[in-house]
């Protein structure tokens, strides 16, 4: 069995990491799931604000291993950086190709079969409207009403987003202008569950599946 780490541009991420993802592929054997923040500088981490600070952990954490490690990667397609060929994706406009695209150009650059690039559409807050369970325990009547409402036009949560301005987060906050994202992000997505999050979230379930058969391959 090889150990999976997981590079996450922030401490949402990190944290979804430990508490969703780790505990569901510890189910299946999978022992090592480590979360790694992005390195921004000699002591700064966390934040994808340019590709190569993901490239160069990519490729330090995969030189440190032959072939007892895979290496993946946890962004948001909302706010990403420039990435290398961007000729191949940047005028695609369907959202769910461009990003099919974004993460090839990612896998070509690399060019690691231990590497599982993968972009997070449109963000991490998408996975949060899987169910409005989690708004239910946390938020006010009046708020998850609102948040039920974007659950109900969206059968695939994925698919939330219909400008810069209506991105899952912006949504979130233009209902709970508090909302936090670190403090509450993790415990709406415990509470929405992680079967669920799979069950609505393809794109989602489709990255972990793939990174557990990686795991799995001797």
């Amino acid at each position: 069995m090889k150990r999976l780490c997981i590079i996450v541009e922030g401490q949402t991420e990190q944290e979804f990491v430990k508490t969703l993802i780790a505990p569901y592929l510890l189910g299946f054997g999978i022992y090592s799931v480590e979360p790694i923040l992005i390195h921004t500088s000699k002591h700064g981490r966390g934040g994808f604000v340019n590709y190569e600070h993901l490239k160069n952990d990519a490729l330090k954490l995969l030189s440190s291993s032959k072939n007892d490690i895979i290496v993946s990667m946890l962004v948001d397609f909302f706010r990403c950086p420039e990435l290398p060929q961007k000729e191949r994706y940047e005028k695609i406009a369907d959202h769910k190709s461009k990003v099919d695209e974004m993460e090839k150009c990612i896998g070509d650059d690399i060019n690691d079969s231990r590497f599982i690039p993968y972009i997070q559409l449109h963000e991490f807050e998408s996975l949060l409207y899987s169910s409005n369970k989690g708004f239910e325990a946390y938020f006010s009547d009046d708020e998850q009403k609102n948040t039920q409402k974007i659950i109900d036009e969206y059968p695939n949560p994925e698919d939330i987003n219909s400008s810069p301005q209506k991105a899952p987060s912006k949504r979130l906050l233009a209902i709970k202008d508090d909302y936090d994202k670190v403090i509450e992000g993790n415990i709406i997505a415990l509470e929405v569950g992680f079967k669920q999050i799979m069950d609505k979230c393809p794109r989602f379930k489709a990255w972990i599946e793939k990174q557990k058969s990686a795991c799995e391959t001797v």
